[in-house]
Order: structure tokens, then sequence, then C-alpha cells
């Protein structure tokens, strides 16, 4: 019975309020009445009815509570209703809306502004000047919009040093598509979800970068089968995204959001080696052309030698060929253009 117990204060489960969109008539019914108690208290001041002036001058003190009940919904947008510490519902879905005045909206990162797109509502600002002693003063005081955003919202993290599987320190960012998908998880089973959001974020992604190079290594084992791959953080960017995507929304299941897409904004490797892995880079590309120019240049001395022994144009010797194959690579395979020697002479 106390795990039963403990299980269900581990998590809240969201109750949609359905039958409370009647804000219209409840708007002219309050107003109607107070313009009853008003005409009340005038009537039975003239006639000297104490009791009928006793009940007016009452709901003429009090009558404005009702109105506290009023609430308005935006499309995607939701409201989460507390009355007296206890969880009564959420409103979903735009409309004019009535509940008990004495219900207290909650959302706890309302004025939580993080790098992503704004929130609904927000916090707006209520200027108030004051004078004193023959000076003024602008105070600004932050009003709290309780309402939480069901749209889709983008979360810009900030760039983080991470080391790759190679231990190589590198800079990488992520931009989070996600939502709110149960709000009573999100207010009452975490502290302040975007903050949660931000963080579980950070964690995801040290979690799957460290598990990739920044480029193609070998012996590297990236989806962890105990086969080498070819997976990287350049090259492999699609798959290390939604690797990231699914490590994050494993991560804030508890917290009611949802992860539609993480991409990744910026790659590169930290500023104490970008130098050093920038020469690497232009070290194995120079590697790599020398290599191709010489496969290209062999090929183009073996064509020249066929064609020569073919067409019988000249009997050479193994010395003769040995000293034109050297002579032609030395052409095709130079930095510079060749300065040709012509001899008059004899070959010897």
């Amino acid at each position: 019975m106390k795990e039963n117990n403990n299980a269900k204060l581990t998590s809240t489960k969201e109750k949609i309020l359905r039958t409370k969109q009647n804000g219209m008539a409840a708007l002219l019914l309050i107003t109607f009445l107070y313009i009853a108690a008003i005409l009340l208290v005038i009537i039975c001041g003239a006639t000297g009815s104490v009791f009928g002036l006793i009940a007016g001058v009452l709901w003429c003190l009090i009558g404005w509570i009702p109105y506290l009940g009023l609430k308005i919904i935006k499309p995607q947008e939701a409201l989460v209703l507390t009355l007296f510490g206890r969880y009564v519902g959420t409103l979903k879905g735009d409309g004019f809306y009535w509940v008990n005045p004495f219900c207290t909206a909650v959302n706890p990162a309302a004025q939580t502004k993080l790098r992503q797109s704004g929130d609904v509502g927000g916090a707006s600002a209520l200027s108030i000047k004051t004078t004193e002693a023959g000076s003024s003063t602008d105070l600004n005081v932050a009003i709290s919009d309780k309402r939480i955003s069901l749209k889709i919202m983008t979360l810009n993290n900030n760039r983080q040093k991470i080391n790759d599987c190679l231990g190589n320190p590198i800079e990488i960012g992520i931009a989070v598509m996600w939502r709110v998908v149960d709000t009573a998880k999100a207010v009452f089973d975490v502290d302040n979800y975007k903050e949660y959001l931000s963080l579980q974020c950070d964690s995801a992604l040290r979690d799957i970068v460290k598990i990739y190079p920044y480029d193609i290594a070998p012996n590297v084992d990236t989806t962890g089968d105990g086969i080498a791959d070819e997976g990287s953080l350049r090259g492999s960017s699609e798959v290390v995204a939604r690797r990231i995507c699914e490590e994050i929304q494993q991560k804030v299941e508890n917290a009611g959001l949802e992860i539609l897409e993480a991409r990744i904004t910026y790659l590169a490797y930290a500023p104490e080696i970008a130098a050093v892995m920038l020469q690497r880079q232009q070290a194995s590309a120079i590697v790599d052309a020398r290599k191709m120019i010489v496969d290209g240049a062999v090929g183009m001395v073996e064509m020249a030698l066929e064609r020569l022994g073919e067409n019988n144009v000249v009997d050479l010797d193994e010395e003769r060929k040995a000293a034109m194959v050297s002579n032609l690579l030395v052409v095709l395979c130079g930095n510079h253009d060749a300065q040709p020697v012509v001899n008059s002479g004899s070959l010897y």
C-alpha cells in the first residue's frame, strides 16, 4: 500500500476541465447580480428595510470575488489550476471559462527565459511612479503570466566544449524543437520544466558526442555492435542529431515534454587545437592529392611505353626505359612546370 502511495506522488495525471467553458454566462449573471445589489441598496435605503440593505451592501463588498474565476484561454495555451494546494485540473483549448474563483494558476517556469522562442504572454511590466521628498522614482513591477504554451518552441542551447571519443576537444551547439504535452507533469513532477529541459539537453549532448570522433577515424565503433564503422560528427550529423533527440526524449519523458527534432547548429574544433587539426587536415589532403597524381602518372607512363612498343617508334633497352620513366615521372609529378633540356648528341 505504501509503494502505491509513493507511485501516485511521483507522477501526477493530467485532468482536462471540459465543462467550464461558460464564462460569458457567468459574466452576465455576476454583473446582473451586482446591478441588482446596487438597486437593492438604493431601494432598501429609501424604504428603511434593514435586512435588504445589509444583503445589498454585503454583495457589493464581496461581489467582485466571482469575477476572479473568469479565465480567457487562447489557442495552444493551457492553465493549470489548484484549489488550496490540490490539483483540480487543466484548462485546454481556446475559450472563455469560469472556474472556482479561489482556484490558483500554477506555472513555476513562467518567468524563466532561456535562449528560445518566447513563451505565451511572458511577464509584463507595470510601471509605478512614486514621489518622495521632492524626487520621483519609477518602479517596474513584473506581472507574471501563468499560462503554459502548448506551441512548438525552439531551444537554442549554448555551445559546449566536449571531448570526442579520441579525446579531442570540440565545440558543439544544438537547437531542440519541443513542446509541452502533459501540463500536470510539467508543473508538478519537476521544479522548473524549462531549466530541466536545458540541463537534460546538455547531458544528452555529452553522452552522444563522446561516442563519435570529429572526423572519420579507424577502429572506432560508434553503433555499439563491436564492428568498426565510419561514423563521425562531421560526416554523420543527421544520425548524431537523431540519437541526441532520442536521448533527450528519454530524459524528459517524466516532465511531460515531447522532443520533436534536434539539429546541430555549430560544430568545430576547440580554439586550442583548431590550428593543429587544420594542419593535419591539410597534410592529409596533400597526401591524398599526391597519391592521385602518382597513380595517374604511373598509368600515363605505362600507356606511353605500350604505345611506343606497339608502333615500333623506337627500340628502347631496359636502361633507356628506366631513364624515360624517371624523366616522365619527374615531369608529371613535379610542382612546377618542367624545364626541358634538349640533348643534341648521343643519349650516352
